[in-house]
């Protein structure tokens, strides 16, 4: 067991202070951009440098949009009924995949529009670009000593200054970022590397992610605002990822139904 003493502030230049979860949206962003020239690059893609670089300042925002939408109307409802600017106040921190990914949906919907390419081939096209951005967060999740897990008396415990308690805790970050960061993304990198039908990698994204995630959660702390949902175990990470979980189901299985559909 050790104890955490890792300064989040990567730099500080007096007037303003650069954190490395700040740092790691930059790495996340960056890595889903040379990855997508990657995959633009290779024959008959059907996409263009400038494209990719489109998609990813416009999905950077809906990440950040939605993400902060998703963690104040699922995580803090009560009080943004109290507050409702608080949605607004970005600088206390705060953000949710789920919302960060239906900010995606948004921005794909949009220029599935704009390029004339189908939403599921986009999908396709940008979820293998993801996981990567959500190891480095979940990296600098640690990193800041935030969103840590339960007690437990492993020898990898972790003590958290932040959680004011002393006791040694899972270092559940680190779990996410290996399981919806390094193996989603090896997982997802394979499976696209060949033709699979429309909709299948997106499906295999939204089906990992949410079997990764939901694992996770039963080492994760609840959210001290919320609590367990249900049953003393069910958490509201948990909550969220069930329908990915199906929708992702259902879209392979679909997928797979016609095979000749392949890209």
């Amino acid at each position: 067991m050790w104890e955490h003493a890792i300064n989040p502030v990567a730099l500080n230049l007096g007037f303003i202070q650069i954190h490395w979860y700040g740092l790691m949206y930059v790495v996340g962003f960056g890595a889903a951009w040379w990855l997508g020239n990657r995959r633009a690059s290779q024959p008959n893609s059907g996409w263009t440098e400038q494209q990719v670089a489109d998609l990813i300042f416009w999905g950077a925002i809906g990440v950040v949009l939605g993400g902060r939408a998703g963690y104040v109307l699922f995580y803090n409802f009560s009080y943004f009924l109290q507050d409702p600017l608080w949605l607004f106040a970005v600088w206390e921190g705060g953000m949710s995949f789920h919302g960060g990914l239906l900010g995606v949906v948004i921005t794909l919907l949009v220029f599935s529009s704009r390029y004339h390419k189908n939403l599921f081939d986009m999908g396709d096209f940008v979820a293998p670009l993801i996981p990567i951005g959500l190891g480095a967060g979940r990296l600098g999740n640690f990193i800041g000593g935030e969103l840590w897990g339960r007690p437990t008396d492993q020898s990898w415990g972790v003590i958290f200054p932040y959680a004011n308690d002393g006791l040694a805790r899972h270092p559940s970050q680190l779990y996410q970022m290996v399981l919806e960061g390094i193996v989603l993304f090896t997982l997802l990198w394979w499976f696209s590397s060949k033709p699979r039908p429309r909709m299948a990698v997106s499906g295999l994204f939204l089906l990992l992610y949410g079997s990764f995630r939901s694992l996770v959660e039963f080492f994760r702390e609840p959210d001290s605002q919320l609590g367990f949902i249900a049953f003393d175990w069910l958490t509201m990470g948990q909550v969220l990822s069930l329908p990915m979980m199906l929708i992702g189901a259902f879209m392979l299985l679909w997928a797979y139904r016609k095979p000749q559909n392949r890209h």
